[in-house]
């Protein structure tokens, strides 16, 4: 179990789901991404990139309630940077979600489209950020996908996600298990892990996309930030 990356198919993939079972999965989502670490691993991620720039436009791809946009965009403000934030998802019942999880926040805005469609790939932005995203596309979709956002992002590429684990898996089935109220989070939060990625993966998939020039490091709970 856990020797190879799951195909498994998460209820999240369906692109048509909808009502209350996706505000309380992605309120839930935010709940324990938060707490364990997850959306500090982007943020600090993106203060980095940023560094002495003025004005940044970032894409935020499957972007849920766009919570991390929302931290993000906090850091901004404080710090005099110029940021416009933009959260892209194929669902529009997740967009019309997030629109309005962050209507305070003018400087985020939201596009309901499919990163494989021409209307996404013929946009550039300075950053492309994915968080828990990538480990719902196979290995050779990913090495198009990496290819493809290279060209995209000006500045970077920020990848945050799960590292495939048997302690991982068990702790989130056991933690939604007792927990959660969403069908959705206990369901997928184990199946998330199951296609998540070990190093060796993550460096054969950068390898196939032609990308040697990244940073991958393995951060708490379980998760890699990549940065290229």
């Amino acid at each position: 179990m856990l020797e190879s990356r799951s195909n498994e198919i998460e209820i999240m993939d369906d692109l048509n789901i909808s009502g209350e079972v996706v505000g309380q999965t992605l309120r839930e989502l935010n709940t324990i991404n938060r707490r364990l670490g997850g959306n500090q691993i982007s943020v600090n991620a993106f203060k980095n990139m940023v560094n002495n720039k003025s004005e940044v436009i970032l894409a935020d791809l499957g972007c849920g309630g766009g919570d991390i946009m929302v931290e993000m965009a906090k850091w901004s403000r404080k710090n005099s940077v110029k940021s416009s934030f933009i959260g892209i998802d194929a669902n529009h019942h997740i967009v019309e979600y997030a629109e309005s999880n962050t209507m305070r926040f003018s400087e985020i805005s939201y596009q309901p489209i499919n990163i494989f469609s021409e209307e996404f790939k013929k946009q550039v932005f300075d950053i492309i950020h994915c968080c828990l995203f990538t480990h719902h596309f196979t290995n050779q979709e990913l090495a198009t996908l990496f290819r493809q956002f290279r060209q995209q992002a000006r500045t970077g590429v920020i990848i945050n996600d799960l590292h495939r684990h048997p302690l991982a898996y068990w702790s989130i089935s056991l933690l939604t298990s007792l927990f959660s109220k969403s069908t959705m989070v206990k369901n997928d939060a184990a199946v998330s892990v199951a296609r998540g990625f070990k190093k060796h993966e993550l460096k054969e998939i950068l390898n196939s996309a032609g990308i040697k020039d990244y940073k991958l490091r393995w951060k708490w709970a379980f998760r890699w930030k990549l940065i290229f």
